[in-house]
């Protein structure tokens, strides 16, 4: 109920021809607690590992699946023997819906080609790209060279690329996304190379126009933990033309320039970022205030004291902060930002430790300068 003083206060300022405000509800004072929901990732075949996280874009083919705002996951393991490059299944998820128990997580696509990576994306045209580096113990010694398949918006195949050398291992990828046209970046964990697919967007698949190598020289060896280490997270910053490279070996970010345009690989690009705070970057991505991204796969640089980290740093290489998703090392790997202001949910990062997903909207700050 309105006091006395504050019913003549609307009334004066109604008279004065103010627009007058309802008092607001508790439901719409500014919340303390972030806007976080929490789910599982693991399906009904009981997949684990979670590594590649996508947000489903804005302006995305409707009548699918799957509609902008879901978030995508891959797992890397099948629950047979654990084995990582065995999992098969990419999982959706609706932040606005139900969540999901362990075993009861949604199926969006079951892969006949096993160990589905960190490289998966969608595009606003109605396709989701994934990668695979696929194992048949979980170890280096039998790992193969792996793929790229398009998936249409219900979770079908429609194509399916290799390529000997730029696809040698498809670990990561990032999408410049233009609508009729798109540029897909690759990261190759077995070679230690990076390229670029040009593609036209039609209707009912992806047409490779030109496919090129942007980027190599990285550090990629077998890793007793992780199966390789090699380049791994893709930024790509279409205002400079730039792509920024993870290289988990190297313990680096890389900024390669004139990546949606070059022809040649000259090398790994120049280093924009290598600190302390680096533990083997894995995932990386340009946060909504202009900052990069990355994950601390803990496999290069550990410290169980900074356990599982998710690092924060400007282009020009300043540290900004640090928080873990997990108390033990090794559970950060794959997250994803939206870009779009206003959005509901804007981050979504996995825990690889609790085969786990975490979807956030976080407040949105102006870049600081450098």
């Amino acid at each position: 109920m309105l006091n006395s003083k504050t019913a003549l206060g609307l009334v004066v300022l109604a008279a004065c021809g103010a627009t007058v405000a309802a008092p607001r509800s508790a439901q719409a004072l500014d919340a303390f607690i972030p806007k976080l929901v929490n789910t599982s990732t693991i399906p009904a075949n009981g997949d684990l590992n979670p590594y590649g996280v996508a947000f489903v874009p804005e302006g995305f083919a409707s009548g699918g699946s799957i509609a902008a705002g879901d978030v995508l996951v891959t797992n890397f393991n099948a629950a047979t023997n654990n084995f990582q490059g065995t999992g098969t299944t990419i999982i959706q998820f609706t932040p606005t819906g139900d969540l999901a128990l362990p075993g009861t997580a949604t199926t969006f696509f079951t892969s006949a080609m096993p160990g589905l990576s960190t490289a998966i994306g969608a595009l606003r045209g109605g396709f989701v790209i994934v990668g695979n580096v696929p194992t048949t113990d979980g170890t280096a010694a039998t790992v193969g060279q792996g793929a790229l398949q398009i998936l249409d918006r219900h979770g079908k195949v429609v194509a399916t690329w290799t390529d000997p050398v730029l696809l040698d291992g498809p670990w990561d990828l990032a999408i410049d996304d233009h609508g009729a046209w798109a540029h897909i970046f690759v990261s190759n964990v077995l070679n230690g190379t990076v390229a670029r697919f040009d593609v036209a967007v039609s209707a009912t698949t992806l047409t490779v126009t030109n496919k090129t190598l942007v980027a190599s020289g990285y550090t990629h060896v077998p890793n007793a933990a992780a199966v390789v280490l090699g380049p791994t997270g893709l930024a790509f910053d279409e205002e400079t033309d730039t792509l920024y490279v993870a290289s988990t070996a190297d313990n680096a970010i890389y900024a390669v320039p004139h990546a949606g345009h070059a022809s040649t690989a000259p090398g790994p690009g120049r280093v924009v970022f290598t600190d302390p705070h680096l533990r083997g970057p894995l995932s990386l991505r340009l946060a909504p205030n202009g900052h990069l991204l990355t994950a601390n796969g803990d496999a290069v640089n550990g410290d169980p004291l900074h356990p599982s980290e998710i690092v924060e740093f400007t282009k020009a290489g300043r540290f900004v902060s640090e928080y873990n998703v997990d108390a033990s090392q090794g559970g950060a790997f794959g997250f994803d930002t939206r870009l779009t202001k206003g959005a509901t949910f804007n981050y979504a990062v996995i825990d690889d430790v609790t085969s786990s997903l975490a979807v956030y909207r976080l407040p949105v700050e102006e870049e600081r300068q450098d």
